[in-house]
């Protein structure tokens, strides 16, 4: 295709400089005097952010952690490290976002990390149990601020760490009421409940802690190659059965459950069938490529929030292709890239969303950290887009049955 044209012949006199040569004018070439590119629209919006919580910060760290040596220059440096620098020490919470030691706090922040350290629910490669310990690790190589979206989650939102739920190795049953009891306190608190897996039957559990403190309706989007709806495996709830159970709950029905990548060749045929028999939505790999991202993401809200008061997210890193997510137990290829999960996850959170679980990163199996990393981006990445879009805290108008422990 021909992407210049010409604003005058081309020149005809055999000899050389007699006439000037076309001016070109590139055709698919932005207007960068017009500054339209979305690189200087992000500058633009970054210039617009505050840098109170920043300030903050350093002189929270200054106080807690003594002025830094009369031969540093900057002054900002403190002599013990707090706080998001130096990207390599500290405590590695969560983003370093403060560390709640009393849980009844958690209510004084908008969100709340908890971890859930569980892989008695596997079938095939343990490990996840290590999964909130790498999450958190390898978040401190993250700051606060994304670029494109423009946004700070230090400037426009408050997030804590609560820790780790204390799950029990071998017993399924009493680590569910662990979960569950934990997630529905930090959702009683009004804090968003963002959970770091852990294998995937944390998902029954954590959507019954947020169900059971409300009366009203909750639809999931759930990203994952593997459909993870049938009754039992091995004769338990293991992590292929969490949305069989989930959707037996009274107020989270099988029709708002919405499936985004499922297929290859570890999709059990029990749990096909129970799919069908409840009329859940399926999308696979190949439907999204044929609808595009965006309107997978409208597809996925209209059918999660239809009759729905809230959505819950589950976010499975082994929907991405193994190539990107070896920390993971059930690594199967032909999943998503990176950049369409992403996109897909900050579409649908826009909206606001009622809890936010990350699970399957297995650390024993992870190279260089990178799936743990995918599975920061996705905390992040859905934070990002509901303070981008003010929705942060819309899940609180549906707590209408808070419990207290």
């Amino acid at each position: 295709m021909n992407d210049t044209r010409f604003d005058q012949p081309a020149r005809t006199s055999r000899k050389a400089g007699a006439r000037k040569g076309p001016t070109r004018t590139r055709l698919h070439h932005p207007n960068f005097d017009a500054k339209e590119t979305r690189g200087w629209k992000a500058l633009e919006a970054e210039d617009k952010l505050s840098a109170e919580g920043w300030k903050r910060e350093v002189k929270w760290a200054l106080d807690m952690g003594l002025p830094g040596a009369d031969s540093i220059t900057d002054k900002s440096i403190p002599t013990f490290a707090r706080g998001e620098l130096p990207h390599f020490a500290g405590i590695n919470t969560f983003l370093k976002a403060p560390y709640v030691e009393n849980v009844r706090d958690v209510g004084k922040y908008d969100a709340a990390v908890l971890g859930i350290p569980f892989d008695s629910g596997t079938t095939y490669r343990p490990g996840t149990r290590f999964g909130p310990q790498g999450i958190r690790r390898i978040s401190a190589l993250y700051t606060t601020y994304n670029y494109e979206l423009g946004v700070d989650l230090r400037e426009q939102m408050t997030l804590c760490d609560a820790g780790d739920v204390f799950t029990i190795p071998g017993n399924l049953e009493k680590s569910f009421d662990q979960i569950s009891r934990g997630v529905s306190h930090v959702f009683s608190s009004g804090a968003l409940p963002i959970m770091l897996g852990g294998d995937h039957s944390i998902g029954f559990p954590c959507v019954r802690g947020i169900a059971e403190c409300t009366s009203k309706r909750i639809g999931i989007i759930h990203f994952d190659r593997h459909i993870d709806i049938q009754e039992k495996d091995l004769d338990e709830r293991m992590h292929t059965t969490p949305w069989y159970w989930a959707t037996n709950l009274p107020n989270v029905p099988a029709v708002n459950l919405v499936q985004l990548g499922i297929g290859g060749w570890q999709v059990p045929r029990p749990g096909a069938k129970e799919a069908y028999k409840r009329q859940t939505n399926v999308l696979t790999i190949e439907d999204i490529e044929h609808y595009g991202l965006e309107k997978t993401a409208e597809i996925a809200l209209e059918l999660a929030w239809k009759d729905a008061d809230a959505v819950y997210i589950s976010f499975d890193v082994d929907s991405l292709d193994c190539g990107f997510v070896p920390g993971t137990g059930w690594p199967e290829p032909g999943g998503f890239l990176p950049r369409e999960a992403l996109k897909i996850l900050g579409l649908v959170s826009a909206p606001g969303i009622c809890g936010l679980e990350v699970v399957e990163v297995s650390p024993p199996y992870d190279t260089s950290d990178i799936t743990a990393l995918m599975g920061v981006r996705v905390c992040v990445e859905a934070l990002g887009s509901m303070c981008a879009h003010g929705t942060m805290g819309k899940h609180k108008s549906i707590i209408d049955k808070p419990v207290a422990f």
